[in-house]
């Protein structure tokens, strides 16, 4: 009997663990994630004032940042996989080379969409809409926002590998100084505040790369003054094959993953770009609202999935399984929660929308459908994103999205948009079965446990290094 109670104190001590750390890095996640979002909103509320064709430019322009950023999370994601295993086993070397190769992929990418959208933002719009006048402002837009694309290949994956070692509250922080420099330069520029000139939509892009080129600036700062994890651009070229192996074995399915939904995403826009600019317009100032709902339950999925990865580095597989279900058990949590703020918003949203009337109509009907799709997104991205991923598998996720996205959702779409010609709401209610569609299959890869691996290697800098 003696011997029961000190296992069961055992497992509600590594229990009550296990959430200490989880909160201690959530935290300063859930704030990163708050103030994107509240920069996200910003801009809408500033466009509130200028019109509805600027709100709905710059929201199908910056589609393109979006895609871009999933590519830098899934870049970041195999870094953030190997980078939490191995600083469980704290090699650190190891840490610093996943880092460079990282870099390497991340850094080619932001330039060729910086290129397009310096050289071919017309083009861009083009794909997203072909109203005259929403072409015209978004590819002012995305002109000036290319410098940001060039700074997000750096910051994105540094930043994530700082994370991924535990150093979430130096990530937090230097996103909090750019998302609060990003507000103040947007009031500045939209308005023409202080002697600046009055740019309209176009201050947004102003505000975005300002405030993305010190950001990147701070990073150097910050790194000159780390004793372990710099940002050094040596380790570009540091040959270890490995190590790139496995972050190409890691990589390339995430990676692949979050575009395949990020470009799949896009295409709703697309859809809805060709049913009118109230459909834009209504849906601009949903996913500003979506996002605030899903904050906490995607800072959970990105917290626990440092943190089980930071477990398995310690071969510790039992309470890597253990701290998965209690990761989910507060994605469930905050996903109602979520779900409860989408739902008061719309009040607000209602009141602060200067949109036609059919436009508020939309508005409301997608807030609504919404409160009840955060769940399905939280339960998704927590285990594919969160769970398989600190688990070393990233293939399962790649699989299930590609399916979901380009056999089922987007056809769909396309289908009752242009060929059955549905109403507008009937088209985007379609489109938010997505998540709920692959419910069946992710829960039982999640039950089954064959995410549950460890990846790190033994002796990987013994003798001379291979070329990658």
């Amino acid at each position: 009997m003696l011997k029961n109670n000190k296992s069961g104190g055992s497992v509600q001590a590594a229990s009550s663990d296990f959430y200490r750390r989880m909160f201690k890095m959530v935290l300063p996640i859930i704030i990163q994630n708050l103030l994107s979002a509240a920069v996200q909103s910003a801009d809408v509320v500033m466009l509130n004032y200028v019109g509805q064709s600027s709100i709905s430019a710059v929201s199908l322009a910056s589609n393109y940042g979006s895609i871009l950023f999933m590519i830098f999370y899934g870049l970041g994601t195999g870094a953030t996989i190997l980078c939490a295993q191995y600083y469980g086993k704290r090699d650190m070397r190891a840490i610093q080379v996943v880092q460079g190769i990282a870099l390497r992929f991340s850094m080619g990418i932001s330039v060729a969409f910086a290129a397009l959208a310096m050289f071919a933002p017309q083009l861009m719009m083009r794909l997203f809409t072909n109203d005259p006048e929403l072409i015209s402002i978004g590819a002012s837009y995305l002109r000036c926002v290319s410098i940001a694309y060039i700074c997000w290949g750096v910051t994105e994956v540094y930043l994530a590998v700082l994370r991924s070692i535990g150093k979430v509250t130096i990530s937090t922080v230097l996103n909090v100084m750019a998302f609060s420099l990003n507000v103040v330069l947007n009031a500045v520029f939209i308005f023409g505040l202080f002697g600046a000139p009055k740019l309209g939509a176009m201050g947004v892009a102003v505000a975005t790369s300002a405030s993305r080129l010190i950001e990147l600036s701070v990073c150097f700062v910050v790194s000159a003054m780390s004793d372990d994890i710099k940002l050094d651009f040596r380790y570009l070229f540091a040959k270890n094959k490995p190590l790139f192996s496995d972050f190409v074995k890691l990589s390339l399915p995430a990676l692949g993953n979050d575009i395949v939904w990020s470009v799949g995403f896009a295409m709703y826009s697309v859809i809805l770009g060709h049913l009118g600019s109230d459909a834009v317009a209504a849906n601009s100032l949903v996913v500003v609202v979506r996002n605030f709902g899903t904050i906490l339950c995607f800072g959970m999925a990105s917290a626990g999935g440092i943190l089980i990865g930071n477990i398995i580095g310690e071969n510790k597989m039992e309470e890597a399984r253990e701290g998965a279900k209690k990761v989910m058990k507060l994605t469930v949590i905050t996903g109602a929660i979520g779900g409860l703020i989408v739902l008061a918003s719309i009040p607000l949203m209602m009141r602060f929308a200067s949109f036609s009337g059919q436009a508020l109509v939309y508005l409301r009907n997608m807030l609504l459908i919404n409160t009840y799709y955060v769940m399905g997104g939280a339960v998704n991205t927590t285990l594919i994103a969160g769970v398989f991923r600190a688990g070393g598998d990233s293939r399962f996720g790649f699989i299930c999205d590609t399916i979901d996205m380009w056999v089922y959702a987007v056809p769909l779409g396309f289908f009752a948009a242009f060929v059955l010609k549905l109403p507008v709401m009937w088209v985007y209610f379609l489109l938010c079965t997505d998540e709920f569609v692959k419910w069946p299959w992710v829960i039982r890869h999640y039950l089954s446990g064959k995410w549950l691996k460890n990846i790190t290697r033994d002796d990987l800098f013994a003798g001379e290094e291979e070329d990658a």
